[in-house]
């Protein structure tokens, strides 16, 4: 099977018209399943975070984070109503902080790589490096929100659970690729993130307070367990449609598994591409080093927005962070909810 080729979203030069629009659809859309939405269980987590439950999952709710609905269970809702997946369209889901940047990168710049080339002349100007990998491969989530959403690239991202997934995307030929990572080190990169997007002058979030949300299910798409436990069994079940890659196994092997990566999502490397070095192209266009440095900030010192998705990139940081009172519950729950599963970190 051949798949399209992507192209990176419209999302990274959306105009201030083009935005007002989507504030209006967003609008919209939560106006449509209020109801819906109220009659759903709900917790306050603080005056910055509200969680409810939809499907077995937590989810925010209506607009958020600086008027922003992506994201939202009201989004989840269109999707699945709306949403009519196409047989050549790829899909990279994960929960948080689990590997998200690093899939979407390899991804794209392996579907990309006949139309954006990546020697020295040309790196620079690859639209990695000059835009955000979420822009290159959109959010699901985010994309039902836009006026005329790109759907028809082919290659998208997501958070949602596999059961919450639009049905269209169940029964059809797509492919799914879901990233896991271990808890311990998901829930430090987590918490970090979360602190990055506080206000400027608000509290940091707590790492116990954290820390205990998280050994209840409560973050945004969680319990992190059921969400990997999803995809796990789909893996078992679909082999041929779905395919369950580990962090840890991607940093351990990364030549080989970026091989998998591109067989399975339908474009293979020729012998003359692994010969010619193509492939370790492709890591090092999408490794953490490369990545984070051209997103870090401005020439001009100034922050750049992506540069929040870039913290370490490594396995085993929770440990720096982490009580050994913590490590022994979480890999208490995980032994539990893993049980009789093969996943493994």
């Amino acid at each position: 099977m051949s798949f399209p080729v992507a192209f990176y979203s419209p999302v990274a030069s959306i105009t201030q018209d083009e935005e007002k629009a989507r504030k209006a659809k967003m609008a919209i859309i939560i106006e449509r399943y209020k109801e819906k939405v109220l009659a759903l269980p709900r917790k306050e987590i603080d005056t910055n975070l509200h969680l409810c439950k939809y499907e077995g999952f937590w989810y925010h709710h209506g607009f958020w984070l600086h008027s922003n609905a992506n994201f939202s269970v009201e989004a989840i809702m269109a999707l699945q109503d709306e949403f009519q997946a196409l047989p050549t369209d790829v899909f990279l889901a994960s929960q948080v902080k689990s590997g998200t940047t690093w899939l979407k990168s390899l991804g794209f710049a392996i579907l990309n790589r006949a139309k954006f080339k990546i020697d020295k002349d040309s790196c620079a100007t690859h639209p990695l490096i000059t835009t955000s990998p979420h822009d290159c491969v959109p959010f699901l989530e985010s994309e039902s929100f836009l006026n005329n959403p790109s759907y028809a690239n082919g290659l998208m991202g997501t958070h949602i659970p596999y059961t919450s997934l639009p049905q269209s995307i169940i029964s059809s030929d797509c492919r799914i690729v879901y990233i896991h990572r271990n808890p311990k080190d998901m829930l430090i990169s987590f918490w970090h993130f979360m602190n990055t997007l506080r206000e400027d002058g608000s509290s940091p979030i707590k790492l116990d307070d954290t820390f205990e949300l998280f050994c209840k299910g409560l973050t945004p798409n969680g319990p992190f367990w059921d969400h990997a436990i999803g995809y796990y069994k789909a893996s078992l079940e679909r082999p041929n449609k779905v395919l369950f890659l580990t962090y840890e196994k991607l940093k351990e092997d990364t030549y080989n598994e970026v091989k998998r990566l591109a067989s399975f999502i339908g474009s293979s490397f020729t012998k003359e591409e692994e010969d010619d070095g193509s492939v370790q192209e492709i890591i090092e266009l999408c490794s953490f080093k490369k990545l984070s440095e051209a997103h870090k900030g401005n020439k001009d010192g100034s922050h750049s927005s992506n540069g929040i998705y870039f913290r370490k990139g490594t396995v085993g940081d929770s440990v720096n962070y982490l009580t050994t009172e913590m490590i022994k519950t979480l890999d208490e729950i995980a032994k539990e909810k893993f049980d009789g599963l093969n996943i493994s970190f």
